[in-house]
């Protein structure tokens, strides 16, 4: 122990959980409060229909978790979380039957392209080649830390990330295929694709699914956050459930206080205790779009009219990229769409054991606007039917849940932003706030850990692990990076 004193992690996703790992590799005894009843935040596993059928409430596909320096130290394996990956990544099925996919060798993905295929090896060939050096690189780089390796590599990213993801789709792609296999990933940053940096997180996703592909956790991506749980137990971490924190004076007396939390819940927790030049620029944070999601019970597969997509862990069905780009526009204007950009998941293709044998689950989302109490179960319908006839057909049983429900399931789900905040450049660049280092706070000792910190959402456990390294330099003097435990037995 260095001493006897316990930091806090007010945590409930990924990121909350590495901090308090990281703090505890330190030696130091941690405490995670967390408001559910149930820690895991954005990657909690429920029953939500039957029993027996397995519905992970919001996130699914986890390339970040397979690639991340964050989980590749944490050692999944050795934790007993099994990543289970589909035959084909993903799939952006078009009109007449056809479809591009991404698979995990970029040759053969580039080969399906036909006359985008050379395009396609020029532009993720290199970063596929540095893909371990880039991630390290952007998911660090806020700890002021310089490219040591492959720097040409990724400066070349970053100055083809910077522009919207249509300039560099028309640049490279002539196909119907190829643009729309790049629009459809970077439409889960959740913006309006003609924004600055959409195409850096199209090309981060594409570039992952040759890296380290996108896989599942067999039984539910509850299982990584019982493992992180079950590691900080282990090294004498304590885990209160069913407590949400509204006042930092709760925690007087504690050196260091870690919160992954919204930066608007944590100025609500620090009263008066808070400049008003951090307050003002947390008012001026901006959320972005809401997720109206619905999960179902089949009795059969979805019946894609190409048969590669059956064979597909997530499925982007917008049409082609200019249908896509109006499906993102829209519910970022404020509007909603009878076409709108929808994100499916075919967990039991990947991952037979989340339903009773013979059973078959499928879920997808859409953005709407922020805060918006809309049902869009008949838009997410018609849109998968399109690609998919018969597909309604299928359904045994729905559950939905509104942008509004989305918040009120989980607290840092602002409006049913899922992101803690969009990711705009501006954003990007001061996230949350314009300070040297975003993850201190005005108030001593208390650091902001959550997705509202660079390098942003995704489950890597970055933006909790770099604001622990920030905290115990601060706080402890400990100026080395101290190795995760590694797991009993």
């Amino acid at each position: 122990m260095l001493d006897d004193r316990m930091p806090s992690s007010s945590g409930q996703g990924p990121t909350g959980w590495a901090a308090a790992l990281r703090l505890s590799a330190a030696g130091l005894r941690v405490q995670v409060v967390e408001a559910a009843e149930r820690p895991g935040g954005g990657m909690r596993t429920e029953e939500l229909i039957r029993p027996g059928f397995h519905h992970d409430v919001c996130s699914t596909v986890q390339p970040m978790a397979a690639a991340a320096p964050f989980f590749r130290e944490f050692d999944l394996e050795s934790r007993g979380v099994r990543l289970v990956h589909p035959e084909i990544n993903f799939a952006h099925p078009l009109d007449g039957g056809r479809a591009a996919v991404s698979l995990t060798s970029l040759e053969e993905t580039a080969a399906r392209l036909g006359a985008d295929g050379d395009a396609y090896r020029r532009l993720f060939g290199p970063l596929v080649e540095h893909g371990t050096d880039v991630v390290d690189f952007f998911l660090t780089s806020r700890l002021r830390r310089l490219p040591t390796r492959s720097p040409a590599q990724i400066a070349r990213f970053g100055l083809q990330g910077l522009p919207n993801v249509r300039w560099l789709a028309r640049r490279y792609f002539d196909t119907e295929g190829g643009q729309a296999l790049l629009a459809g990933a970077a439409a889960h940053g959740m913006l309006d694709l003609s924004q600055p940096l959409t195409s850096a997180l199209g090309m981060l996703l594409s570039m992952l699914s040759h890296h380290a592909g996108w896989p599942l956790i067999e039984g539910g991506s509850q299982k990584l956050a019982d493992a992180m749980v079950t590691a900080l137990e282990e090294q004498g971490g304590e885990v209160v459930t069913g407590h949400e924190v509204t006042d930092l004076r709760e925690f007087e007396g504690v050196p260091a206080v870690l919160l992954d939390t919204t930066p608007e819940a944590f100025v609500s927790m620090a009263g008066d205790r808070l400049n008003e030049g951090y307050r003002r620029w947390v008012r001026r944070y901006k959320h972005g779009a809401g997720v109206f999601k619905i999960d179902w019970i089949l009795s059969e597969p979805v019946p894609w009219a190409n048969p590669d997509v059956r064979r597909a862990g997530t499925i982007h069905v917008a049409g082609n990229l200019e249908e896509t780009l109006a499906g993102e526009r829209a519910p970022n204007q404020g509007r909603l769409t009878d076409k709108p950009y929808v994100l499916a998941v075919q967990p039991t293709v990947a991952d037979p054991t989340r339903a009773p044998e013979g059973g078959h689950i499928f879920w997808a989302y859409v953005h709407v606007p922020h805060g918006a109490d809309v049902d869009m179960t008949g838009a997410i319908e018609n849109q998968v039917e399109r690609f998919a006839p018969g597909f309604k057909d299928t359904i045994v049983e729905r559950r939905t849940k509104t942008a509004v429900q989305m918040e009120q399931w989980n607290i840092s789900y602002l409006g049913g932003d899922i992101s803690n905040g969009q990711a705009t450049l501006r954003q990007m660049l001061a996230r949350p706030v314009p300070r040297w280092n975003t993850y201190r706070t005005p108030v001593e000792g208390v650091y902001l850990a959550s997705a509202a910190t660079p390098p942003g959402p995704a489950v890597h456990g970055a933006c909790g692990d770099n604001a622990a390294q920030v905290a115990l330099r601060d706080v402890f003097g400990v100026r080395s990076v101290p190795p995760l435990r590694p797991a009993r037995g």
